[in-house]
This record gives C-alpha cells, sequence and structure tokens, in this order.
C-alpha cells in the first residue's frame, strides 16, 4: 500500500513556502487540482492525501511551471501527450529533463548524507 501525505506535507516537500508567514502555501496545490484532472486526491475527514503516483505527476508539474517557464495549458499539453507527432518529442524531451534533474538531486542527497556518514559516523547523520 502506498504512504499517503499531507497536502501541507507536500507543500513543503516541493518548497511552496509564504515567504511572508514562512507557512506551507497549499492553496497552490487545490488550485493545480482544478487544472490538471492527474491530480485527484484521496480525502479522507475533509483532509487531502496524496499518493505517491500523485507527488511525482506534482512534481513534474512545478517543475513545467516553475523551472521550465509553461504555461498551464502547455503543461496540460504535456501530460496528455500521446506520441504520434514531432511536437510530442518536445514533450517527451522536457518529461526526460525532469527525470534528470530528479535523478541529480536524489544522488546529491545521497551523496551529502555519505560524506556526513564518513565525518561523524553513525550517530549524526541528520
Amino acid at each position: 500500500m502506498d504512504k499517503l501525505i499531507t497536502i501541507t506535507q507536500l507543500s513543503t516537500m516541493l518548497n511552496l513556502i509564504n515567504k511572508k508567514t514562512k507557512k506551507p502555501s497549499n492553496h497552490i496545490l487545490r488550485f493545480w487540482e482544478k487544472k490538471f484532472k492527474q491530480i485527484r486526491p484521496t480525502q479522507l475527514n475533509n483532509r487531502r492525501y496524496y499518493t505517491n503516483e500523485q507527488v511525482e505527476i506534482i512534481k513534474l508539474i512545478k517543475y513545467l511551471l516553475k523551472d521550465k517557464g509553461f504555461t498551464i495549458n502547455g503543461v496540460k499539453k504535456i501530460l496528455n501527450n500521446n506520441v504520434n507527432s514531432l511536437d510530442d518529442y518536445n514533450s517527451i524531451k522536457l518529461k526526460t529533463d525532469y527525470q534528470k534533474e530528479n535523478i541529480k538531486l536524489k544522488s546529491k542527497k545521497l551523496l551529502e548524507k555519505l560524506k556526513r556518514l564518513k565525518k561523524y559516523g553513525k550517530k549524526n547523520t541528520h
């Protein structure tokens, strides 16, 4: 069974934080839910919970909107693409670029943990 995370945990994970209040900007995720049919969190007791699969889709959406400067309609086209035209090649390339960035980030975090482990030992790896 997938681990479910709350909207606040996801906002924090994605660094969607209000600069003034330092609180998670959950409204951004709620807005994206309205715009992208791929985001359908489970609702229990009026709280939103996201699966790992949805988290990956949301990370891709954030990457395309915030890092690549796409419009919402542009991101919708990429998410809905059916690889059968030349334009779809660019969509595939963007998804691949996102995956490369994601792997680089995970590798960097792992390397940092290994360096801390080597320097301080097992007890102080936080």
